[in-house]
Order: C-alpha cells, then structure tokens, then sequence
C-alpha cells in the first residue's frame, strides 16, 4: 500500500478503535459483564462453544449443544442482539458504464454502521430449542431519489427437536430440523452456511457467482431433515425443501420474487449431507460429503414457467486444535454443479433485455458447470489475538449467455444467486473464473466484541486478470479494504 493509504487506513482503523469502545461501553451493566443468550443459558463462557471465541466457528462442545437442539443449561432469556460497525473501500470505483453511488458499497471509504440482528434463540423444552435471525441493512437499497434506505428481513432460521441414548459403549444423538437455508444446520465451518465471509458485510464484490448450495437458497426456501449422530464418529442428514412462500413465508420475510432477490422451486429440492468425525486430546477432525438437487423455474414469478435443474455436490475437511492459550482450525471445501437448462431455450436467441438497450447472447450449450474449492486457516491466542488465510477458486464452462457488457449473469441461468454489483460484473469473457485470496487480523477485547481488518485480493476476475469487463476493469481493481467492529449480547 502507498504511504497514503497507510495513512488514511490508520485514521480508519482509530474510528473504528472510538467505535468499538463505544459499543463496548454499551455492552456493560451494573450486573457486570453481558453475554448471549446460549451462554446465560448455559453458564459458559463463548469460548466453551466456540474455539478460541472466534464466533461462529464450533468446539467440539459447540457442535454437541447445537445437534442435541440447542436444550443444555437451562432456560433463561431467549433474546440476544448483534450489530456491526464497518469501513469498507475498494481499490477503484471508477465506473464509464454506470453509477458508483449504487454500484459500489454504500459510503464507500466511510465509517458507516452497517447491520443489525435480532435472535430469538434457546431452549423451549428439554427437547426443543433452535434459533430465529431477524436482520436489518441500514443501507439495502436506493430509493427512486437516490436515497439509501434499510430493509429488514428473514435471516437463518434453525429450529429443532433432539434426543440423545447414551451408555457406557453407544452414543446416539438424532433429530429434526426446521430450517431456512441448506446446510445452516451443519455443525462444521467447512460447511457452505457457516464456512467463509462470515463477518457481515465483508468482501461485497466478492464471487461473481456460485453453485446453488453456496447460498443461492439461503432464506428462500423451508426444509425439514432428519439427522443422526453415531458414537461421535458418524454423521448422517436427509432434508427436502420447498419454496418459503404461503404458509411457509414467515422463513423469507424481506424477500421478493419481482425484484428477483428470491428463486423460486419446482416442488421439493433434497440435501444429503455424511461426514466421518474424531475426536482425541486437543485434536478433531472431520471428512464429509453433501449433496443437493434442485429445480428452479426460469421465471420466478411465475410457476408455471420451464425450469433448469441443478445437481450438486460436494466434499468437505475440517481440523481443529484447542488447547489453552492456543486455537487453531483449517477448512477446506469443494463443491461442482451442473445445470441443465430447459429443453425449450435450446436454439433460441437471447433475450432482449430494456435497461441494457441490447440484445443478450444465446445459450452456447444445454449445460453449464461450476466448480468453487475454498480454504481457511484460522490462529487465536488467549482467545484474543488472532488471525485468518483464505484462498478462493471458481472455476466454469464458457457459455455466450452469461457474456455481456451489462450486469453479469443476466439470464438468470449460470447460477444459483447474481453479483449485487453490476459495475464489477460486466462480462466479455463468457466465464465465471475467479481467483484470490482473503486475509484477516482481529482482536476479542472482551468474549462477545470482535473488531479486525480484512483485505481481499483477485488475481482473476470473470475469467480474465485484466480487462475482463470491456471496459478497462482489471481483477485488481476489485482488491477490498474492510475495518470492522461485530458485538453481540
């Protein structure tokens, strides 16, 4: 960085210092010290749950509160809040093709309070419990007058009844799931749901696009799953979801089929998830495997349109090492989709689409694939001082549907979910390729504030390292500064 940006990202890092202290003030009562609703329910610490008290990554004790449907302790009040605070700037807004106001994070290089949760979470009975996020984006969207205004919406939702057989030689947990997202219910960080970006409102360009089960359902849909959990060593889901509309719509309150912030299945969408686990000493590790097949319709506002099914699946690894002062964890993960469009779009030209002014290019196939390898290296000391390393790979077919000098994705086609920025999404490359890297620094100055730095680098970008838009755009110009401060109670 040159000597400026150093400067101006000091002055950033200080507000960010005065905010945090602000909010930790708040955080304090004359009862002492506020903790979140599953730590007064239990009596623990946050680093009981969660290792080094880098939330949400689990401990072995985490994982077994949430199968076990999150009923050890007990009751007590089930309300927590959390709120961030953030800074986030990106190397270059320069925009010919469009409007940076709306293209670009909401004031951009500016100190800004970002997002704020609710969560009705805890114990209900000793055989159920689960939690509810409710979340609001102070900036979400620009008014007709250009005019940022904020939105609350469903957020994840996991509600669940568990039992638990245990004697000298079986232990067998087992269980129902309610839930608003595919693989919110997991229990590792290597999990799509819970596994990178996690901090709200960090890396906002981000990937371009992704397979369905990377997020393309989250709060869209209701799902159901039985689950089991075998000696501490096998573990076994089965899920079907269906569109959270109807009865269902309480699960993706916010969320709209016209504006195209929600897609829509055809019937009932299976997730599979195994995973092989052990625990010794300080030491655990986990190999699994998940799976999810879906329909969604070309038209989301309406059902009754052609659909495009998309099969995915995936394998994932984790390992984690817990012994005061130290805590470390690696996560990796590797998901591929194929997407089978519709027989009727076959030969047909593309769309014409108003806002462009231009016609979009046909379907160079009847079939596209996707593949996304993600990992992340995490250190906490003391549960205070740590650190994180993640690398990002998105790899895909060419298809002249998805290449345009107008926001990315625009059929709707390629993936499950489009980029919320369409400056940086312009394609002429007819491919998602995306590569780069996320680094992290953050302090626990207490076990439920978190403030950090995170810098997100691309060496590619839409398939290309420089000139990918048509426009003049490199992959580097995407390359992202964000400040934070997260705190909960």
């Amino acid at each position: 960085m040159r000597p400026r940006q150093l400067l101006d990202a000091a002055a950033r890092i200080h507000s960010l210092l005065m905010a945090g202290a602000a909010l930790l003030a708040a955080c304090y009562s004359a009862n002492g010290m506020a903790v979140p609703a599953f730590a007064r329910q239990t009596g623990e610490n946050c680093v009981a749950c969660h290792a080094g008290g880098l939330f949400p990554e689990l401990t072995p004790y985490g994982r077994m509160f949430k199968l076990t449907g999150y009923t050890l302790g007990e009751r007590n009040i089930p309300l927590s809040v959390m709120g961030v605070v953030s800074d986030t700037k990106v190397s270059n807004t320069a925009d010919p093709n469009g409007d940076p106001r709306a293209d670009f994070p909401a004031k951009n290089g500016s100190l800004v309070f970002t997002t704020a949760s609710v969560f009705l979470a805890g114990k209900a009975t000793n055989n159920i419990g689960g939690f509810v996020q409710m979340t609001y984006n102070n900036y979400d969207h620009l008014d007709p007058n250009r005019n940022w205004r904020g939105k609350t919406v469903s957020d994840n939702a996991d509600i669940r009844y568990a039992d638990r057989f245990i004697d000298n030689r079986h232990d067998l947990v087992f269980g129902l799931s309610l839930n608003n997202n595919p693989s919110v219910q997991d229990v590792w960080n290597s999990a799509p749901a819970w596994g990178f970006d996690l901090v709200p409102g960090s890396n906002p360009i981000g990937l371009p696009t992704a397979p369905l089960l990377s997020g393309g359902l989250a709060q869209q849909v209701a799902g159901v799953g039985a689950y089991a959990y075998w000696n501490k060593t096998v573990y076994a889901e089965l899920s079907a979801y269906r569109t959270a509309d109807k009865f269902w719509s309480f699960m993706s309150q916010g969320f709209k089929f016209s504006d195209g912030s929600r897609n829509r299945l055809s019937g009932s969408a299976p997730y599979g998830r195994v995973a092989l686990t052990r625990d010794w000493g300080p030491h655990s590790v986990m190999l699994g495997a998940m799976g999810l097949e879906a329909k969604l319709h070309i038209d989301p506002n309406d059902p009754g349109s052609p659909t495009n099914r998309y099969s995915d699946w995936g394998v994932d690894g984790q390992y984690q090492y817990i012994l005061d002062p130290h805590a470390a964890s690696a996560q990796v993960s590797y998901l591929h989709e194929r997407i089978k469009y519709d027989a009727s779009l076959a030969g047909q030209p593309g769309a014409y689409d108003a806002s462009a002014g231009t016609a979009l290019q046909p379907l160079t196939s009847s079939s596209d694939t996707l593949e996304l390898f993600r990992a992340k290296a995490s250190y906490v000391y003391r549960a205070a001082y740590g650190g994180t390393l993640s690398y990002f790979k998105l790899r895909g077919s060419y298809n002249s549907a998805s290449q345009a000098g107008i926001p990315g994705d625009p059929t709707g086609l390629l993936a499950g979910f489009s980029p919320l920025l369409p400056s940086v999404s312009n394609n002429i490359t007819g491919k998602p390729d995306t590569t780069g890297w996320t680094t992290e620094v953050f302090w626990l100055p207490v076990q439920y504030v978190r403030t950090g730095v995170q810098y997100t680098m691309f060496s590619r970008y839409l398939g290309a390292a420089r000139n990918y838009d048509g426009w003049g755009r490199d992959a580097k110009d995407n390359d992202t500064l964000f400040f934070y401060v997260w705190g909960a109670y």
